[in-house]
Parts: C-alpha cells; sequence; structure tokens
C-alpha cells in the first residue's frame, strides 16, 4: 500500500486505484485565496512540493472560485506530471438553479470552469462534494465517466458521502462498465470518528480510499485552546469570518481532553500535531490527511511535528511494519482510545 522515497515523504495508493498521493497533501479550505494572499500561497505551494508534497486539494466553492485561480497560479511553474491536482463541485457557485448539484450539465460545466481556473489541462481527482439527494446516483456516475473518457478527468472521487451511497456508485459503474470512484474525502481526527463505524467498511469492500480533511480538528488538536479561556488572538476561532467552523470542537470538557492528549504527546517527546496526523495515517484506507496552513512556516512546522512521530503504520492495523520510527505503539493507542473513543 505505501512506498517511501527520502527521509520525510511517504505515498501512498489511493484505494484499489493505481495512483499514489503524498500521506501528507495540501488542502486550501479557507486558506489559498482567501486568508492568505498571493505572494505567500506560492511559498507554501513551493514548500510543499519541495518536502514532497503531490496532493494539492481545492474546491470551487472555496471563495466562489478564488482559491483553484490562486492554487493554478502557485503551481505554474512546477512539473505537472508530478502534482496530483484534485478539486471538487456540488455547492452553488451563483443563483442560477442549474449552477449547483450533481446533474449532468453541473458537473461537466464545473469541471471545465475548473479546469479553466487551475490552468491545466487535465484534473488528477475531480469529487463530487456532498451527495445530491435531487439527482439520480447514475446521472451524476456517467457525468463522471463522460469526463474521464474525454481526458478531463483521470479519477474520481466522492466528498462526506455515507457508506452505503459509496457502495451504491461503486455497483452502479462496475454494473454498465463506467469508471468507478476510487476516493472519498471525509471529515476524520481524533475528536470526529464516525466514518470508522460505517463508511470505512463499506468503503473497504468496494476499494475506496480516504483523504481525510481537518485531521486537527480546525487545530483543536494542536493544543491552542484552553478550557475557559478566550480563543489566542489570530487563531481561527478568533476570526470572525471563520470561528463558527471550529465551534463544535470548543466544548470546555473535550477541550480539557484535549489538554490530556497534548500531555500523552510531550510525555512521549512527540508534538500534538505530529501525533494527531499519525493517528488518522495508522489505517491503511487513509492515503492523506490534507493539512490547511496559512505560511510556509506553518506547513514547515507541521511537516517537522509529523516527523518526531515517524512513519505512522501500526502495529495493531496489519498494515505494512513502520520500522523503529514509528511512534503509535499499541500500548499510546490504547490510551486515545480510551480518550476519544470511537463511536
Amino acid at each position: 500500500m505505501t512506498t517511501t522515497q527520502g527521509d520525510r515523504v511517504e505515498y501512498r495508493r489511493l484505494g484499489d486505484s493505481g495512483l499514489k498521493v503524498s500521506a501528507i497533501g495540501l488542502g486550501s479550505w479557507l486558506t489559498l485565496g482567501n486568508a492568505v494572499d498571493g505572494a505567500e500561497t506560492e511559498r507554501i505551494v513551493s514548500a510543499a512540493f519541495e518536502a514532497g508534497i503531490n496532493l494539492f486539494d481545492t474546491a470551487d466553492v472555496y471563495n466562489r472560485g478564488e482559491a483553484e485561480r490562486a492554487l493554478g497560479r502557485a503551481v505554474g511553474g512546477l512539473p505537472r506530471h508530478r502534482l496530483v491536482l484534485a478539486t471538487k463541485c456540488y455547492f452553488p457557485m451563483s443563483d442560477d438553479p442549474n449552477d449547483r448539484g450533481l446533474s449532468r450539465k453541473h458537473v461537466i460545466e464545473s469541471a471545465h470552469r475548473s479546469l479553466r481556473r487551475l490552468r491545466t489541462g487535465y484534473l488528477d481527482l475531480y469529487q463530487c462534494h456532498r451527495p445530491d439527494p435531487d439527482v439520480p446516483l447514475a446521472e451524476t456516475c456517467a457525468a463522471m465517466d463522460t469526463l474521464i473518457r474525454r481526458g478531463d478527468v483521470l479519477y474520481w472521487g466522492v466528498s462526506a458521502w455515507p457508506g452505503a451511497l459509496i457502495e451504491e456508485a461503486v455497483g452502479l459503474c462496475r454494473a454498465h462498465g463506467w469508471f468507478a470512484p476510487i476516493s472519498n474525502q471525509p471529515c476524520y481526527n481524533l475528536l470526529d470518528r464516525r466514518i470508522e463505524s460505517e463508511v470505512l467498511p463499506a468503503s473497504r469492500r468496494v476499494g475506496v480510499g480516504q483523504l481525510a480533511y481537518s485531521p486537527l480538528a480546525q487545530g483543536v488538536l494542536t493544543g491552542k485552546y484552553a478550557a475557559g479561556a478566550a480563543a489566542p488572538a489570530g487563531s481561527r476561532a478568533a476570526d470572525p469570518r471563520f470561528g463558527h467552523f471550529v465551534e463544535r470542537f470548543l466544548d470546555p470538557a473535550l477541550l480539557q481532553r484535549v489538554e490530556r492528549f497534548v500531555g500523552l504527546a510531550a510525555a512521549r517527546g512527540i508534538a500534538p500535531v505530529g501525533l494527531a496526523l499519525a493517528f488518522c495515517l495508522r489505517l491503511p484506507d487513509v492515503a492523506s490527511v490534507l493539512v490547511g496552513v496559512r505560511s510556509a512556516d506553518q506547513l514547515q512546522q507541521n511537516l517537522a511535528a509529523f516527523d518526531t512521530a515517524g512513519t505512522v503504520s501500526s502495529a495493531r492495523s496489519g498494515s505494512a511494519a513502520a520500522g523503529p520510527r514509528t511512534a503509535l505503539t499499541p500500548a499510546l493507542l490504547d490510551e486515545l482510545d480510551e480518550l476519544f473513543p470511537a463511536p
């Protein structure tokens, strides 16, 4: 399932496909084309590429196309064949009734607009950002198949889909001879382990891999937020534009458990960021975790923290051995399970 190159980067196959993505991917929600200016975006993307990150994830709805435009400008000077560019469609892009959802019209037109904004001739991975109950599943699957056969898209996937719908989509594609989805992009972190009960088993049965977003729970797992204290200046929770995205993780009782988590990491000489990322990647199902950063320095800090946790295959998971650098011992995993129980 995994190959490694150099000291810092690990590449994993995405589902049952032949596509390999870096275990750390660069996300762009609320950052690129939004809170981050163009010059810093270029520094972040350059630093990510130099570190071996090949997966760059975005979506058309992120600041109404501005994230795609910013990423497109930043990757312009990089070798295209070494990049895995991923974007998404579903959410409304205007007031037009057809400029939303997963109809054939919107999927194909959105893909063409994303290609222009990203300044590329093809998308490596095109994802359905959410399920669309108003559109027949077969219509969406057939539209994705069309994009792949035209060469506009190489692979397709979904985001935040329930396990049963993922299985249905793969079964439908296989029955019709269409290209099937290879990935799902769920929220997954120590504070939100819901996918473990239904989504992961279903995805495993049909060969769909996971690209986990919010692996640090919007920064809460860094330990920057304390129970009963005001959010630190400059943090996402303190930003009136984005604070509501963090609210569900700021329950005082939950923050007290996060303090214990930070202590567990410190007792082992591990940065909490690294431990949080390693926890998600302990599963071979998770091909990559997507980190969002506001500066190249922050990205380097995240990568350095991840390095302290070592490569991340877990002895408990039965995946390929990670060797002596592995920080996730069975005993530590038991402690994390007790602190943040699975559903």
